[in-house]
């Protein structure tokens, strides 16, 4: 079978079936992946040093040649270490190479190298161990260092690189119009490729990877447009806009901030089009976002429309029911709260009072995305904390009903930049504002010697009928990570917490436990709640005046912020203690940030900052297509001219049916891993 560059990455000249595993392994499945497969870093083997310069215990880079090898000798465990005698012209060292006989073969007596290794040794006497080599023939003496699985070695992967590069020179092509090319100045596909594997300087290096950036983000705006022009289409619930929301607004015990109010107006506009509404509601910590999404809710059931919402956990989904019917029931409307839990017989009722619409609002779980629930009129679908439900699942609600407008709500609050890149596809309502009387928690950041002093700071708050959280850290959701959970509550209620009424609440209880649990906590029952990150997200406990957080180094920038707004909710004075004994640069600024300001969005700019867009939610569960290359922090001119050039293209061919655009489409298509178009 001739190879090209989309076959299967066995077929690659001196790939094989084997090795052709591990790439897969890398998410490596054919020769044109493979040129993707960015490099991590490069070496430069231009800096050679004398071996009398080499400096001991550092890595160096020498030209060497091998005189003599000697037999490779098995030690203990079945390690296998190979030697090799070699010099500068002046100078000797001994070459060691641990358990690799493979690579080793390939050395040859009387050849010369270039070399990157450890050296070690003294002044009489050195060695260089397992070094990275090439020969002193190669004329590219800037080399690419891969991310790599086990049984893949540097040198294989720059070999079948040399062979996946030549396909392609074989048939080359390009996905940019020479048009765009010149009008952002960005060197040809074939020649970034080239150089962002085997560069000819930095510069060609730098340009390289400048295209392949640019090429990343005008994929991503692209696809993101594309899945937002397909949204567009026709809803059938185009709502009337004579119908009014103010007497919600008007009755509601305390008065909306403007943001609140502005938000409303916006989201009541995109329900009155006949094209569905796809809007994200960003918020800060308590800045009132369910008011919001209670008011759309009310002008939808005004319009003979049922509204679903849907949340991540039971816990939150209880939450949102209690708040929706308390906001909702004075004016008439029925809401329901569906989730798992519940036992068959109550799913079943529900459901059928969904079906014939004696519900108007449906809170629950992804368990109101089952197939067995069917809606009288779904107009509008509203989704929480978004970033924590894949793409699918946000599609899964939206198919329920016939193109219902979709509002998402998030806690998290995104950096603008990111916000448009992540949320591509929505429209952006953002609510900076707290409402009145929210008083910003003080923060405080202390090592563990001053944690006896902190917990009499909780007791005095305890004794003054206010209620805390403690805390921990539970980030592998692993047994010993339980176990030290649990062990810490039990030492806490002995020691530091003796006399008052403490819980314990984790993840890997069950529903009814939790929710048992927080009922007591909500009560007043339960005096300190001793939690993992379980409380993270819309917990509402207003007199809850308190929170120390454990081992707070452990924790991003954006979940401290998250777990600090589970106080400071009621008309209280709060606090959040931040315990942590890392003293390094890192975990000191972050303190430091944490403690001096209270704005979720400064506070999400600095987290984008130091963590960078790949790890900005934890685990990438938002859905978005990851970067390889594309630095989303550093890249924001790239990013606003790759935005230009996504309208530019789409203004002209919408649907990116031109020949010259065929290549692009492909890509995007491979990037978003499904056919978004059409």
């Amino acid at each position: 079978m001739a190879t090209h560059l989309f076959s299967e990455i066995e077929y690659l000249k001196g790939v094989g079936k084997a090795r052709g595993e591990k790439y897969r392994k890398l998410g490596i499945n054919s020769p044109y992946e493979l040129i993707y497969h960015i490099p991590r870093t490069y070496l430069d083997f231009r800096a050679f040093v004398p071996v009398a310069q080499a400096q001991l215990n550092e890595y160096n880079v020498l030209k060497l040649t091998v005189y003599r090898k000697m037999p490779p000798q098995r030690i203990r465990g079945g390690l296998v270490i190979s030697k090799a005698a070699a010099t500068d012209g002046s100078d000797d060292i001994l070459i060691v190479v641990y358990n690799n006989v493979y690579g080793f073969q390939s050395l040859k007596e009387n050849e010369t190298y270039y070399m990157y290794g450890k050296v070690s040794g003294n002044f009489l006497r050195k060695e260089i161990s397992s070094p990275v080599y090439i020969s002193a023939e190669e004329k590219v003496l800037i080399q690419p260092v891969y991310p790599l699985t086990q049984g893949l070695s540097v040198n294989m992967v720059r070999t079948n690189m040399r062979q996946a590069l030549e396909l392609m020179r074989a048939d080359p092509f390009e996905t940019l119009p020479r048009a765009i090319l010149e009008k952002y100045d960005l060197c040809p596909l074939m020649a970034a490729l080239e150089n962002i594997h085997f560069p000819e300087s930095e510069e060609a290096s730098e340009a390289a990877r400048r295209r392949l950036a640019f090429d990343e983000l005008l994929k991503l705006q692209l696809g993101m447009s594309l899945m937002k022009s397909r949204s567009r289409r026709s809803t059938a619930y185009k709502m009337d806009s004579a119908v009014s929301a103010e007497p919600f607004m008007e009755g509601l015990p305390f008065e909306m901030t403007n943001d609140q109010k502005k938000a409303v107006n916006e989201i009541i506009a995109d329900l009155c089009r006949d094209v569905p509404m796809n809007r994200l509601l960003q918020g800060d910590v308590g800045s009132g976002k369910t008011a919001v999404a209670a008011a759309a809710c009310y002008f939808t059931a005004k319009n003979n429309c049922q509204s679903a919402l849907m949340a991540p956990t039971e816990i939150l989904a209880s939450q949102h029911f209690r708040t929706l019917s308390g906001f909702l029931e004075p004016f008439g409307l029925k809401v329901c709260l569906l989730t798992g839990s519940l036992t068959p017989k109550k799913k079943a009722a529900i459901r059928e009072q969904i079906a014939s619409g004696e519900i108007d609002v449906i809170v629950g779980t992804h368990a109101i995305i089952q197939k067995d629930v069917e809606y009288k009129s779904l107009g509008l679908v509203i989704t929480d904390e978004q970033h924590r439900f894949g793409v699918a699942q946000r599609a899964a609600l939206a198919e329920k009903g016939d193109s219902p407008h979709k509002l998402i709500m998030s806690a998290t609050p995104i950096p603008r930049t990111l916000a448009l890149i992540i949320y591509g596809d929505l429209d952006i309502s953002a609510i900076t504002q707290l409402p009145k009387g929210r008083k910003p928690v003080q923060t405080y950041a202390v090592t563990g010697k001053l944690r006896h002093r902190a917990f009499g700071f909780v007791k005095a708050r305890l004794d003054e009928g206010r209620q805390a959280y403690v805390v921990c850290p539970m980030i592998e959701d692993s047994e010993s990570d339980l176990f030290a959970v649990k062990s810490y509550a039990e030492n806490a209620a002995k020691g530091d917490l003796k006399g008052y009424t403490t819980a314990l609440l984790h993840g890997k209880m069950r529903a009814a436990e939790k929710e048992k649990v927080m009922k007591q906590f909500r009560d007043g029952e339960i005096q300190v709640l001793i939690c993992t990150t379980v409380v993270e997200v819309g917990v509402d406990v207003p007199n809850a005046a308190v929170m120390v957080i454990e081992n707070a180094e452990r924790f991003g920038l954006s979940q401290l912020h998250q777990l600090r707004g589970r106080v400071g909710r009621g008309e209280y004075e709060s606090s959040c203690i931040l315990i942590t004994d890392n003293t390094t640069e890192d975990c000191v600024k972050r303190m430091k940030i944490m403690s001096s300001t209270a704005d979720g969005f400064k506070i999400s700019e600095e987290d984008l900052k130091m963590r960078g867009p790949g790890d900005f939610f934890g685990s990438a569960q938002h859905g978005l297509p990851p970067l390889k290359i594309a630095d989303i922090a550093c890249n924001m001119e790239l990013m606003n001219k790759a935005q230009t050039c996504a309208k530019e293209i789409l203004q002209a061919d919408p649907q990116l049916e031109r020949t010259e655009n065929r290549a692009l489409k492909m890509d995007v298509m491979r990037l978003f891993n499904k056919d978004i178009i059409g």
